[in-house]
């Protein structure tokens, strides 16, 4: 073949050739390895990375896992890149057909490659994210900060829409990334009322916005990394990413302390965040933050849910979910919490709660015979047809291990009761399912305090009936009073903590065509998701392992 034995197959296209002997070896990490040094390897892999092969090939090819090469990009560059290649030109400014948000549920199946978007920087947020929280929380010439600002997403949005922005990242390299990003001239039809707004750059940390006067700041707008899953640096001292939970909890409660500070009363912070797993089991990170960020004095103004659709749902992954009953993580949560104008008590005026008008009611619940597949990923979008009994059947077959179940509604007084029919001979329940549709009809903050509180003693009476491996879910969903959201699935969670009780899942369940962009009355996001919160009965011994 000569010819370089045609230019190494092109950069090792083709077997496991060796760039330096130029002979095939039958494993190719290893043979440079041990005959030209560690150095060589890095540099074997790095090019063939810049040469656009996939990681799979690169694992497969050289050896090495998806961490080692993450770490490997990371330590050479300072930063988590997924692609090596920089973007071609800008191709057009804006993103095609594009409308506001006005559900609950984001989803946007492209993730945007407008102005000098791109996907390079491992783990960015769409800028579909910004764009709409920008649009509708600030206008032109207002401040908006993002402190986390990785590859520039925020602040390429804030240039193009005509806001002013402060960036910053405690990584020196994303700030490089980021002026790269940033550097562009807009056309002509961009002046007049959007005029030029440069943003300011620079190296920050988060947790010391010193600098910063208070109440300085119109908007907030960021995504932080989450504790311990992407590492984003590799000798940067304070990077978040690599702490552990509790750790990380601490460094964000310094970071809302530093955000309620500077930002302006009645603004807006929205930080996006998203859960993680241990021992097959969800971490609630997303409740958690949300918790730090209201308990430095914030109200939470929108929960919204960010879908996402890079998670695979047939074939190996499918019938993987159904043998190990595991659902692939799905979506994120964007918090947009508020800074309060003044400090007014959630439930002041209301009258004394009338708790007649509301009881739980034993029921067998309305099964759909027979699924065509069942749900894999924590995203459910069913029908509206038949949204119930698609949800049940769900619920039921995948998780009452044919044992058996019993059902708890939370109803209003107005709707029949029902009984419950359970097997007979049966030892141990497989399932508890406690379902709540009297949520849907605008409770009061009386009530939701009344059923938070009976759904924690119908757990603690039931959960001894529940055989060891059996499952308590729990429907429930995220209720507006007045002019704030008080997000019951994460109440729920922060409520719910027995010893031989595990969070296992947490399900984001809405009806199709319920999230299309639809005309929105009023200055709120319509709710359009309810959630399952799945909790499995694990024995002492178990349990402690778990921890």
């Amino acid at each position: 073949m000569s010819d370089g034995t045609k230019s190494i197959k092109s950069a090792y296209g083709e077997g496991n050739i060796c760039p330096i002997c130029q002979i095939m070896v039958s494993s190719l990490g290893e043979h440079i390895r041990s005959t030209h040094g560690e150095e060589e390897f890095r540099r074997a892999v790095l090019k063939v990375k810049a040469g656009g092969m996939s990681d799979p090939e690169i694992g497969s090819r050289f050896g090495i896992t998806f961490k080692q090469l993450e770490k490997l990009i990371t330590e050479t560059y300072g930063i988590n890149i997924s692609v090596l290649k920089k973007p071609k030109r800008i191709k057009y400014w804006a993103p095609k057909d594009f409308k506001e948000e006005t559900t609950t549920v984001w989803s946007f199946k492209q993730r945007g490659n407008w102005a000098t978007h791109n996907g390079r920087y491992r783990g960015n947020w769409s800028p579909y994210i910004p764009r709409n929280v920008i649009l509708k929380y600030s206008k032109p010439r207002d401040v908006v900060l993002d402190y986390f600002v990785g590859g520039g997403t925020t602040a390429v949005e804030t240039k193009l829409l005509g806001r002013r922005c402060i960036a910053r990242d405690i990584n020196p390299a994303c700030v490089g990334l980021t002026l790269e990003n940033l550097n562009f001239g807009l056309p002509e039809t961009f002046l007049g009322e959007l005029s030029n707004c440069e943003p300011e750059v620079s190296v920050g940390d988060a947790r010391d916005l010193s600098d910063l006067s208070d109440n300085s700041i119109d908007l907030i707008c960021a995504h932080p990394p989450y504790a311990g899953i992407i590492n984003y640096s590799s000798k940067v001292e304070g990077d978040l990413s690599k702490l552990g939970l509790e750790e990380f909890l601490q460094g964000m409660r310094k970071v809302a302390e530093e955000s309620y500070r500077v930002l302006k009363p009645g603004r807006k912070c929205a930080i996006l965040i998203g859960d993680t797993r241990k021992r097959k089991h969800v971490i609630p990170i997303g409740f958690r933050t949300i918790n730090v960020f209201l308990e430095a004095g914030f109200k939470l103004k929108e929960l919204v849910i960010k879908r996402q659709h890079n998670c695979k749902s047939t074939g190996f992954w499918y019938a993987n979910s159904r043998k190990y009953n595991f659902l692939l993580l799905a979506h994120e949560y964007l918090p947009i919490f508020e800074k309060p104008k003044s400090l007014i008590p959630l439930a002041v005026g209301e009258e004394v709660a009338d708790y007649g008008l509301l009881f739980p009611a034993l029921e067998k619940p309305v099964i759909k015979r027979k699924l065509d597949e069942f749900e894999t990923t924590t995203v459910w979008i069913l029908p509206e047809k038949d949204f119930e009994e698609r949800l049940n059947k769900n619920v039921i077959d995948r998780y009452s291990n044919g044992k058996g179940y019993s059902t708890i509604s939370f109803v209003s007084h107005s709707e029949n009761e029902t009984e419950i029919i359970l097997e007979e001979g049966q030892k141990g329940r497989g399932l508890l399912f406690i379902k709540s549709p009297f949520l849907a009809n605008s409770p009061s903050y009386s009530n939701i305090e009344f059923y938070l509180q009976k759904t924690k003693e119908f757990v603690n009476r039931e959960l001894p009936k529940i055989s060891e491996g059996g499952f308590i879910v729990i429907q429930t969903q995220d209720v507006r009073i007045g002019e704030y959201i008080e997000p019951l699935a994460k109440r729920v969670v922060d409520m719910l903590a027995p010893d031989n009780l595990s969070l296992k899942e947490i399900v984001v369940i809405t009806k199709e065509g319920a999230n299309s962009n639809t005309q929105n009355s009023g200055n709120f996001l319509k709710i359009t998701h309810q959630y399952l919160l799945v909790y499995e009965v694990k024995n002492e011994e178990e349990h402690i392992h778990m921890k």
